[in-house]
């Protein structure tokens, strides 16, 4: 198993945690000092989680939506997937949209999120005047059919 180190920027913070044994990703809960953060339709805000992480380096940190909040209250990440870097070592903060059309509330220490910590490949970039042919070629949304 791989270790990932963590510090509590704040007292209140909450350690993220598995909700069952073979869940992929840790849940992430809101750090709001008590208080509730309310959500106009359409509306962002940044949520502090109150923790930093130590993301060994060859890995990322994933942040995905929780399905329940994400569908049924309309809250999600505004930018659908964070990417936390290895060298990274600031506040894990969640950019949560309300897609729904009415107001929503996010309290403190609720769930908000799921960090999932995944292995990455870097990559060379090389130019190249041509690319290899494949059954598929330039086809892009939709090539493949639609249902």
């Amino acid at each position: 198993m791989v270790k990932v180190k963590f510090k509590k920027l704040s007292e209140n913070a909450t350690v993220p945690s598995y909700g069952s044994a073979f869940a992929a990703g840790a849940d992430l809960y809101a750090c709001t000092s008590g208080e509730t953060v309310t959500f106009a339709p359409g509306e962002t805000k940044m949520i502090h989680t109150g923790i930093s992480l130590e993301i060994p380096e060859g890995y990322a940190g994933l942040v995905y939506a929780r399905s329940g909040i994400a569908t049924k209250r309309g809250l999600a990440p505004a930018n659908k997937v964070g990417v936390i870097d290895s060298d990274y070592r600031g506040e894990i903060m969640v950019s949560l949209h309300n897609h729904s059309c009415e107001v929503q509330e996010i309290a403190d220490k609720e769930r908000i999120a799921q960090l999932v910590i995944a292995p990455f490949l870097a990559v060379d970039f090389v130019e190249a005047d041509e690319l290899s042919d494949t059954d598929r070629g330039a086809g892009g949304f939709g090539s493949t059919g639609t249902k």
